[in-house]
């Protein structure tokens, strides 16, 4: 597995700052969020140049740094009209964009059927289901003009909220272009967190071909909630998934989320010593 980080969980400082210390911890790869990561340039739609992209490559490269997703992590769901124009247009941008910087994927979570993009009941309805996949679908043609790959996220509060709904949007999609980020982590709440290896066992059963890249975070219980926390400091046993890396998915992006500046070494290493265990 090829272990990364997200940028912007790296102390602040411009880009090149960033990819130095990121390939000085011994990472190999990288989560791109360009709003989070870079102040210096501007990264709206219009900025996404073809000569910007280009300089991007040459800049991870001189750091030998993959770029493992391009985040772009917007509401698919919205119901305001205005406000979905411009979300897909960011999409087609960062999809334009990942084609000519040579990212792994664009990846994204999926959305509320609200304008505030938080958790309520109908976020796992029928309805909002089919409200993402019809919003998803104009997004994922565009990907495949461009040949990139759009992955999608599973997130327990959002709409694609576990492995079975997560499957039907990419066979209602039937694109080789959507393909899954697999966050063991998101598909967990307080009500399930208990049943993780089932939910993991899951997962891994009904998406395995089709996940594209790994995120791996731990977690811990705190007033009543799930609260996310670097690899190594929390509950998660990381064996099954591990497991399911080595065996079926070499050289796969593996990018550390909620780790800080003080922890993300500790965090790889104990990820890579799971792995050099098995």
């Amino acid at each position: 597995m090829q272990l990364g980080i997200r940028l912007h969980d790296i102390k602040k400082a411009p880009l090149e700052e960033r990819l130095a210390i990121a390939k000085e911890q011994g990472f190999s790869c990288g989560h791109l969020a360009l709003s989070k990561v870079i102040s210096e340039y501007p990264v709206d739609d219009g900025a996404l140049t073809p000569g910007y992209a280009l300089y991007l490559k040459r800049l991870f490269a001189k750091y030998e740094l993959d770029i493992a997703v391009l985040g772009c992590y917007l509401n698919l769901a919205n119901p305001n009209e205005e406000s979905l124009r411009k979300i897909v247009h960011r999409y087609m941008a960062h999809i334009r964009f990942a084609s000519l910087l040579g990212v792994g994927v664009v990846g994204t979570e999926t959305g509320a059927p609200n304008e505030e993009y938080k958790y309520e009941e109908k976020n796992h309805s029928e309805e909002a289901l089919e409200i993402f996949i019809k919003n998803l679908r104009p997004v994922v043609e565009y990907a495949e003009k461009m040949g990139v790959i759009m992955a999608i996220e599973p997130v327990y509060k959002h709409i694609v909220c576990n492995p079975k709904r997560a499957r039907r949007v990419l066979d209602e999609i039937g694109s080789p272009n959507l393909q899954i980020i697999f966050d063991p982590v998101n598909l967990l709440d307080i009500s399930n967190y208990q049943k993780r290896d089932t939910i993991i066992a899951e997962a891994v059963e009904v998406l395995g071909d089709d996940i594209a890249m790994v995120h791996i975070k731990d977690f811990v219980v705190e007033d009543g909630k799930l609260k996310s926390v670097a690899a190594g400091t929390g509950e998660m046993d990381y064996t099954q998934i591990v497991r399911f890396i080595k065996e079926r998915k070499p050289y796969i992006h593996v990018t550390l989320e909620n780790t800080v500046p003080e922890n993300a070494v500790q965090a790889r290493e104990y990820i890579q010593n799971l792995w050099n265990q098995m």
